[in-house]
């Protein structure tokens, strides 16, 4: 970068630190794309709109649709190394463009905040449950059992803000050491950790005795089932589930070696986000259908139908612990990245010591957070707009309308805006197809499936 705010110490490192290689990154940013809804999202939405055919759909979607715009994120991150919001602020003074493009790096800071704020209630739910499994709670318990503590758990704000509490410290401790004192290292064991328990409860999942069910309700190829819902449907979650337009990815990218390769490395990443999903359905749908238990259940999937059915199987409290373990792994990566773009932005704005910046973050989030919380109990009944309860509001806003309006920008800043030299230096493009094909998924075909999903979210909602 020749000018803006990155130019006083070049483009090949960024102040906050930088991964020690593609993996770390890889795995870093497969850490943030893979969240509590690849665990039981996928596999049932896979289940209930034509199996296979949407698996085909949703990985045709992730190459045309997620994949470019995350190599858009990354690009850019790596082309200001910055926080999000600054390198906006940088990347417009270079393209000489209006500064409202950093309305891109604001929003997915807001949203990256925003999502966190709950994110971290439903996690503290998953580390509540690996105690309650782990201590033969739900051992030989029947269905109304399980409904009524979850429920009870849901009444009782205490007990809830107390789990949250533990999520939260836990995001802001591992994110106050830093990209390689604390990301990296919290990294290197979370997500090897998560890939052996996945293994590891896939095997449980095959010798359940419901496996071929489990296979065929995720990947029998049902044409007729799919329909026009399940392919807007397969568009969304390949948007969504890479975690795109929050700023996570383009914080993350700032971080990322010059000589790693963005292509190879986002395409790994979308590939690791894909697997777990998959295998963590075949982990999950086998016990689901061993037990005679629908697998229709959404959230409650994994608060209800599965503590009942581990309780029902040989060695159902380890296993079902471990599980729940898996989930919190899932969350935590999750958490990290979406904490990182503010706290990186208020770093470099007041040049504030990193550790106390993680802290007042985590406080004024774990505050926002209590209106989740009491969404559930003490506030169930206040609604914010129409029938929405807080939680709702916060999760429509951020998830349905701030995140596809920032890939959508993210997708049309760097197809149009951003000089063509910096894009193919930072893609290693030299003309030919490759750059024909990237112009034309940027340029179209991204953001006119981004505004699609965009449009279908609304009208779902209102509708």
């Amino acid at each position: 970068m020749s000018s803006g705010l990155g130019a006083e110490r070049g483009a090949d490192e960024s102040r906050h630190g930088m991964w020690s290689g593609r993996w770390l990154f890889v795995m870093a940013a497969a850490g943030s794309a893979v969240g509590l809804g690849n665990i039981w999202k996928f596999p049932y939405m896979a289940g209930e709109n034509g199996g296979g055919a949407f698996v085909v759909v949703y990985l045709l979607c992730v190459a045309l649709v997620g994949i470019p715009i995350m190599m858009a994120e990354v690009l850019l991150g790596r082309e200001g190394r910055l926080s999000p919001i600054n390198t906006m602020r940088a990347l417009t003074l270079t393209s000489r463009a209006s500064s409202a493009w950093v309305l891109i790096g604001w929003m997915g800071v807001l949203a990256g905040f925003l999502i966190l704020s709950y994110y971290a209630v439903i996690a503290g739910w998953a580390l509540k449950y690996i105690v309650s499994l782990a201590d033969g709670t739900f051992n030989g318990a029947n269905g109304e059992f399980a409904n009524r503590a979850f429920n009870d758990f849901l009444a009782n704000p205490g007990e809830m803000i107390l789990w949250q509490t533990v999520f939260m410290c836990l995001t802001v401790y591992i994110v106050a050491k830093g990209v390689t004192g604390g990301l990296e290292k919290a990294i290197r064991w979370f997500m090897p950790l998560l890939l052996v328990l996945l293994v590891v409860l896939l095997g449980y999942g095959i010798n359940s005795g419901g496996f071929e069910q489990g296979v065929d309700f995720m990947f029998r190829f049902d044409w007729d089932a799919l329909g026009v819902d399940g392919v807007l449907v397969a568009m969304g979650q390949a948007f969504f589930t890479l975690s795109l337009g929050m700023g996570a990815i383009m914080a993350y990218g700032a971080y990322v070696p010059s000589n790693v390769s963005i292509t190879t490395s986002v395409v790994t990443i979308a590939v690791l986000d894909t697997v777990v999903a998959i295998v963590a359905g075949l982990a999950i749908f086998p016990i689901v259908f061993a037990n005679g238990l629908e697998p229709d259940q959404g959230p409650g999937l994994m608060f209800v139908t599965l503590p009942l059915a581990f309780g029902q199987m040989p060695l159902g409290a380890l296993f079902g612990a471990l599980f729940f373990v898996l989930v919190s792994f899932a969350a935590i990566t999750s958490a990290i990245s979406l904490t990182e773009p503010a706290l990186a932005f208020l770093v470099e704005e007041y040049n504030a010591k990193r550790s106390r910046v993680a802290i007042s973050l985590g406080v004024i989030c774990w505050v926002l957070g209590l209106g989740s919380v009491f969404s559930f109990n003490l506030l169930a009944d206040v609604h914010v707009v129409g029938s929405m309860t807080f939680f709702d509001f916060v999760d429509y806003v951020s998830q349905n309308l701030m995140l596809p309006l920032g890939g959508l920008a993210i997708a049309l800043f760097t197809g149009f805006v951003l000089p063509k030299a910096n894009v193919r230096a930072q893609l290693g493009l030299k003309g030919g197809l490759p750059e024909f094909l990237w112009n034309t998924l940027v340029r179209v075909v991204s953001p006119l499936a981004v505004l699609t999903i965009f449009a279908y979210t609304i009208y779902k909602n209102i509708g």
